[in-house]
């Protein structure tokens, strides 16, 4: 999809554009400011790269792990790509690359997913004087304030969840054994869950750090007032991000502690059953010793003289096998 935002009235104006190969799309009226570029097509990459002057990259070239492959500079454009996260409210989250070319005034971003933050940049800055869209660049820190905001509640959210997981941990104390034994597999889920996200968090705020840096070297040169109020956004922008990444960081470790903890608990529940297994063999050595030194090697046996005497015999070793097994199945030991 290509989607073209124009500057009317001090905000944008989106419209969508269909590109073919037969027939060129008639550009919107008004100065473009921002291009993007939602699951490009090959027609669509060729039509924007005609309207920027520059060469748009693959998904392929976007997913690439060097730095020379995220931030660099070709044809008086900067290339900046960024780790983001998509599908938060899913339980399939997501890392997605998501690239930012800056050329002059016009952004052009190229992705693959759908993160909320950019729907809700983009209606926001639909309202007259809702939003800084005098620039690309302005237009680009407005959508990593957004991916940063949506970070943050997505941290909160992990916070609240890790706090009710160390509850069920350490407070369920009276719980039967099954039952804690069969809660804490889905603890262990859960936790290995939320640390993932964290991970993947982390890894979305290091990259945002990176573009930032980067855009801040590559712009020493420009005008020093335009400087000077850019670097006042992105100093602000990078506190953001050093605040969070440092709570991500607090966050993984209870995450690991957590682990560890219910891993333990689970070892001693495994313990403390295998001790009363253990126990049980040991009271029940004593009578098989006997049984087996002097079974059967009594001259008067009444039950030998019993027609179903057999049949009983096995009707008593299923029975007397049943029961222990739904015994050990109701105090939660299998």
């Amino acid at each position: 999809m290509l989607r073209i935002y124009t500057r009317e009235n001090e905000c944008l104006v989106p419209a969508d554009l269909t590109v073919t190969a037969n027939a060129e799309p008639t550009l919107a009226t008004g100065q473009i400011m921002w291009i993007d570029l939602l699951h490009p097509t090959p027609e669509e990459d060729r039509f924007v790269e005609k309207i920027v002057g520059v060469s748009i990259p693959t998904r392929e070239e976007m997913e690439e792990i060097e730095m020379s492959s995220r931030l660099y500079s070709e044809d008086g454009g900067e290339f900046m790509t960024i780790a983001g996260l998509a599908q938060l409210d899913t339980d399939s989250p997501l890392l997605t690359p998501i690239t930012f070319v800056l050329k002059g005034q016009i952004l052009v971003t190229v992705r693959f997913a759908e993160p909320r933050p950019f729907l809700a940049y983009s209606t926001r800055a639909q309202r007259p004087g809702a939003l800084n869209v005098t620039a690309g660049e302005q237009i680009m820190l407005g959508l990593l304030e957004a991916l940063i905001d949506r970070i943050a509640d997505t941290i909160e959210r992990v916070g609240a969840k890790i706090d009710t997981i160390s509850h069920e941990v350490f407070h369920n104390s009276n719980v039967n054994t099954g039952r804690k034994t069969s809660d804490f597999r889905s603890v262990l889920v859960e936790i290995a869950r939320e640390g993932d996200m964290l991970s993947m968090v982390r890894e979305s705020l290091v990259s945002m750090t990176r573009v930032l840096t980067y855009h801040t070297a590559v712009t020493e040169d420009s005008n020093k007032k335009a400087i000077k109020e850019t670097r006042q956004r992105i100093r602000s922008i990078q506190r953001d991000i050093s605040s969070l990444t440092d709570h991500s960081t607090y966050l993984s470790s209870k995450v690991t502690f957590l682990l560890d903890a219910t891993l333990g608990l689970i070892n001693l529940e495994q313990n403390q059953i295998i001790k009363i297994f253990s126990i049980a063999s040991v009271c029940l050595m004593p009578p098989t010793l006997v049984a087996s030194i002097y079974g059967m090697n009594f001259k008067f046996m009444p039950e030998l003289e019993i027609a179903a005497g057999y049949p009983t015999a096995l009707v008593l070793m299923v029975i007397t096998a049943i029961i222990p097994f739904i015994y050990f199945r109701r105090k939660g030991w299998l």
